[in-house]
């Protein structure tokens, strides 16, 4: 703890804090207003476009899977999802909502950097050291399973979903509110899910978690990260759930990778249980 943190009374910590909520709600403030006054246009071009069939990733899966008869089509111009409203008010509040979900996700870097300065009095320099590389790290993972989220998970939900048929007399439309609802919970849900890493970091800096219980339940983690999968992605085809299935792989090896070694005596029981006794 540094001096300077010693010598603040606890008002003091009460009037830091008050401080670094108001420039976060400001910072927020400001991004909304500004997403607010363009959301018609990042509406169409944006988080709209998953509904049309010139989408970037339809694009790409187009050129890779026709060469391929057993995969999906992705190669249907016609594909186009048709999103209603029934609600008076609705179309208002989701052009509110979204601007506030869109000013948070780009203000996220600027809203640790303001929990980084609050907290950082209270550590020790050797702590400062690893917490700072802990909120780069995090904010570059968060971002990252964002992207994953808006350019594979929701659209490869959302083709799957818009495109199933239980019977030839019902007709597919999507409501606003349901569209709306799924595409931000997927995407924050796959920025979340990307800070695995580094939580597996943090448990492993307090001695809670090392890389012999990766080892140990690695079959389990297949097994559970394919259920996972297809509940995102529930499609029959190997293809779809192979593309939500292997970044989540990669996040739980990227997770091992991370964390500190087992001791000598752990490795040599998982090593026990994995190849079974000579």
């Amino acid at each position: 703890m540094s001096k300077e943190q010693e010598e603040m009374s606890f008002w003091d910590h009460l009037e830091a804090l008050r401080w670094t909520l108001l420039r976060c709600i400001i910072a927020l403030m400001a991004f909304a207003i500004g997403g607010f006054s363009c959301m018609r246009y990042l509406f169409d071009k944006v988080i709209l476009a998953p509904c049309w069939s010139d989408f970037i990733l339809y694009r790409m899966l187009c050129k890779v899977t026709s060469a391929v008869p057993f995969f999906p089509d992705f190669c249907d111009d016609k594909y186009n999802v048709h999103i209603f409203n029934i609600k008076l008010a609705s179309q208002f509040f989701t052009h509110m909502s979204a601007s506030f979900w869109l000013a948070l996700l780009l203000t996220f870097p600027y809203l640790m950097y303001e929990v980084w300065k609050f907290i950082s009095p209270a550590l020790y320099e050797h702590e400062k050291k690893d917490v700072r590389w802990v909120f780069f790290f995090g904010t570059i993972m968060f971002f990252i399973g964002c992207a994953a989220g808006y350019f594979l998970v929701f659209p490869m939900t959302l083709r799957f979903l818009a495109t199933y048929q239980l019977s030839e007399a019902i007709t597919e439309q999507v409501s606003l509110e349901s569209y709306m609802d799924n595409f931000f919970m997927l995407i924050f849900v796959m920025g979340i899910v990307f800070e695995m890493p580094l939580l597996s970091w943090l448990l492993s800096k307090l001695g809670l978690l090392n890389r012999a219980f990766f080892n140990k339940y690695r079959r389990h983690a297949i097994v559970g990260l394919l259920v996972a999968a297809a509940f995102i992605t529930p499609s029959s085809d190997p293809f779809t759930l192979g593309c939500v299935f292997f970044p989540l792989y990669g996040l739980y090896e990227l997770s091992a990778f991370f964390v500190k070694k087992a001791p000598k005596e752990d490795e040599e029981s998982t090593d026990i249980v994995k190849y079974g006794t000579v």
